[in-house]
């Protein structure tokens, strides 16, 4: 394991370690589901994710950034600025990548099929964060490979852009209570708890909003930004209708969902269907 790797898996590991106690001490909502069984799953489904970026992908992103560099490939290389800019304006772009392609396997039913995975959790906590179906990683392995080589990310941002993406992703799927001056101000800048929980909702209008994972200006300019659930955090229910009753949380379950029958609508289609009945 080279080193980029092995700081990436110490940040995520501590950065697990210090969300799990901080849900523990200060959780915002009362957990519906019981922990042992789901954290068993979501972290289940992380390891196999691991593992298999591994097989597929052995040199990873970072050696991939360095290889378009070494060959000179991507629209930063041949533009004159400061190192410090490029890894500033690439970070940014990568940020904006992820938020185009959350909404896009929100809209294209294909993909839709893979991420109902990470929606099917009916609580949310920082294990949700790492919940995701091995071939919708696979898909965004390619998407941000391909942003790198389009766009030429310096090898410095693409570290940078990994481990914010990870313990990002930790952090606004987390349980956890933040007072609310300080809430509404942080996410200003990036996206809190309290935002993320909203795109968790059982409600296609609500889950089909806030799909910005690290920046939280992605959504107020795209029209995407939805302030605050309709039942409030604590009464708002997580998850999918068609899933309120299946073990969400098993690992095979998991694994088998995207290929189980007739897909249910997905949130772009629900939201246009409850629009024209309501």
């Amino acid at each position: 394991m080279n080193e980029d790797s092995l700081l990436r898996l110490g940040i995520t590991l501590g950065m697990l370690a210090g969300m799990f106690c901080w849900e523990w001490i200060a959780p915002r909502r009362e957990w519906r589901e019981p922990r042992g069984p789901r954290w068993l799953g979501n972290l289940g489904l992380a390891t196999l994710n691991a593992l298999l970026l591994r097989l597929l992908f052995p040199a990873g992103l970072v050696a991939f950034a360095a290889w378009c560099q070494f060959h000179q490939l991507g629209l930063l290389v041949h533009i004159d600025l400061p190192p410090s800019v490029k890894v500033l304006l690439a970070v940014l772009a990568l940020d904006a990548v992820i938020y185009g392609q959350h909404v896009m396997f929100h809209r294209v039913g294909v993909l839709w099929r893979l991420h109902m995975v990470h929606h099917a959790d009916r609580d949310l906590d920082v294990s949700s964060g790492l919940r995701f179906h091995p071939l919708e990683m696979v898909v965004s392995f390619v998407i941000k490979g391909l942003a790198v080589f389009m766009l030429g990310v310096p090898v410095t941002a693409v570290l940078v852009f990994e481990v914010l993406l990870n313990a990002m992703a930790m952090f606004n799927h987390g349980n956890v209570l933040l007072p609310e001056p300080f809430e509404r101000r942080l996410r200003l800048l990036v996206v809190t708890p309290d935002m993320h929980r909203i795109h968790h909702s059982v409600l296609p209008r609500e889950h089909n909003s806030n799909f910005g994972f690290n920046l939280s200006c992605w959504d107020r300019m795209f029209g995407t930004y939805r302030a605050a659930p309709e039942k409030g955090h604590q009464c708002m229910t997580l998850g999918l209708a068609p899933f309120r009753n299946a073990p969400t949380h098993d690992l095979s379950w998991m694994l088998r969902l995207p290929w189980r029958g007739r897909m249910p609508q997905y949130p772009a289609e629900q939201e246009h269907d409850g629009d024209r009945h309501g």
